[in-house]
């Protein structure tokens, strides 16, 4: 039996896995699920892209500011999100706060991060998921856009590794702006 790496060692691990995650385009952990719980006490889920990940953990995604997900993510800050490798058989699961970040000086600051043919996607004269008389006739606006930030810091990860003989799971906590992870039964 393989000895238990140490915990240090497995969130060094996870975190050099989900900067991967933002800095290239193949990493499957490029695309992620995140989960938002509004008022309505529905869970909604929707694959975002990962943009960047903080030294601190911090964790970066785009999207329009007239979504769903920001309605919910106003109603309810707690969002949860899961990432998966399937060539590495690893599962990261992470619970956390969102913030918001928006405004002019925000947009012009990413700019130069969202391709050319992306921009487009944050300037449709409606909002995302308006029913559409003609699926091929979207709108789009000249000189407005609702391009915003989402910020995740995350306060619990979930590190699982599936691999033989015995599969690998680790808990992490977040106290005091400390990290602390925990083995749990897979």
């Amino acid at each position: 039996m393989k000895p238990m790496e140490k915990t240090d060692q497995i969130f060094k691990i996870l975190k050099e896995e989900l900067i991967k995650g933002s800095t290239e385009k193949s990493h499957p952990f490029r695309y992620f699920t995140l989960g938002t719980v509004g008022l309505d006490r529905v869970t909604r889920q929707r694959t975002v892209v990962l943009r960047k990940v903080s030294d601190e953990l911090k964790l970066y995604f785009y999207t329009d500011l007239r979504s769903k997900k920001i309605i919910h993510i106003k109603e309810n800050s707690k969002v949860g999100l899961l990432f998966y490798n399937p060539e590495k058989l690893l599962q990261l699961k992470i619970e956390g706060l969102a913030t918001v970040i928006k405004g002019k000086a925000i947009a012009e600051t990413y700019d130069n991060d969202i391709p050319e043919n992306a921009r487009k996607d944050y300037t449709t004269a409606l909002a995302p998921g308006t029913p559409l008389e003609d699926s091929g006739v979207i709108e789009y606006l000249k000189e407005e856009n609702h391009f915003c930030v989402v910020e995740i810091t995350p306060f619990k990860v979930e590190y699982l590794k599936l691999q033989r003989p015995e599969h690998q799971r680790v808990r992490f906590s977040k106290r005091q702006e400390l990290w602390s992870g925990e083995y749990l039964v897979p």
